[in-house]
């Protein structure tokens, strides 16, 4: 596991990171955390670019479609998304 630490930069673009316990300090309040998004069918597309590129157990979609944040439960494409509140899954097909 990599270890950053005062890691600093203006336009700085995570695609995947597994950590096993993470702080936060000194955010600035005008800062942001990008998530990506995406219709509900994109996500049910076992072909979409969601299910397919970059795609780890722990992956957060916002599902624009019913405004909600969906986890993936894995890193293959047809890999279960599952609600944040846990009310709803989408296998992909």
């Amino acid at each position: 596991m990599a270890v950053y630490d005062g890691l600093t930069h203006s336009n700085l673009r995570v695609i995947s990171l597994t950590v096993d316990s993470l702080t936060v300090t000194g955010l600035a309040t005008s800062g942001s955390l990008q998530i990506p998004t995406a219709a509900a069918a994109a996500i049910a597309d076992i072909g979409n670019a969601i299910n397919t590129a970059n795609k780890a157990a722990g992956a957060v979609v916002f599902d624009v479609t019913n405004s909600k944040l969906k986890i993936a439960t894995g890193a293959d494409a047809d890999s279960t998304w599952v609600d944040a509140d846990g009310t709803n899954a989408v296998t992909p097909s």
